[in-house]
């Protein structure tokens, strides 16, 4: 019962993030994460009761019809949305909290070759958006996203946004990114600050202040002899 209960938990966390999903049919019959996720569920029963090969198998045949690849030893915490989800990886020692959401592409990786905890550990209401990368037995903490495409190699604190590679920690209006209340989350991912866009801008205007001055300067002795 208890099994049933966090899948359908998992397919509510659809139709709260999803405007796409329809209905229950289409989620449970179309949507490949979702697919990942249960039989990770029960892959990793079975990882916990000192299985290996089987746990493996399972995962293979998972990431073979949905293109998702989640390591039995993997720790998935509730109401977690893979949307789309071609080419996500969560490595052997991740664990992943409630309510986080996962793009296309995201990996949770490790570094090294040592054993035990190596890969990273995600907080609750966390996004995590398409193509980037969090490597290392590290904490992304509550409340944080994730930018595109960004290589995450340190640990985040809770209420972060991060972006770049590798990736910074920016604080939008010099304040925290706003508190998630209990069930909403907030995945304008899409609108991310972008630092070294801000950079290159300041570059910019201090090269057109340089080459106003140095126009003055050359006119200045024609000026003088006039």
């Amino acid at each position: 019962m208890r099994f049933f209960k966090t899948i359908r938990e998992d397919i509510d966390a659809i139709f709260e993030r999803d405007p796409a999903a329809k209905n229950i049919v289409e989620v449970l019959l179309c949507y490949p994460g979702l697919h990942a996720i249960i039989i990770h569920r029960i892959s990793h029963g079975l990882y916990k009761r000192n299985w290996v090969i089987l746990p493996r198998l399972i995962s293979n045949f998972a990431r073979f019809i949905t293109g998702i690849e989640i390591h039995p030893g993997a720790k998935i915490g509730k109401k977690v949305f893979i949307d789309h989800g071609t080419g996500v990886v969560i490595g052997e020692t991740a664990e992943v909290g409630d309510n986080v959401t996962i793009y296309q592409g995201a990996t949770l990786g490790g570094t090294g070759k040592d054993k035990g905890k190596r890969h990273p550990t995600i907080g609750n209401n966390v996004v995590i958006s398409c193509g980037a990368k969090v490597l290392g037995p590290f904490k992304v903490g509550d409340n944080s996203k994730i930018g595109s495409g960004s290589v995450v190699l340190k640990e985040v604190p809770p209420d972060c946004t991060v972006v770049g590679v590798p990736g910074q920690i920016v604080i939008k209006n010099n304040k925290k990114v706003k508190s998630i209340h209990k069930n909403e989350i907030d995945l304008e991912h899409g609108t991310l600050p972008d630092p070294i866009a801000e950079e290159l801008n300041c570059l910019q205007r201090r090269i057109i202040e340089l080459e106003k001055k140095m126009s003055e300067l050359e006119r200045r002795p024609n000026d003088e002899a006039v």
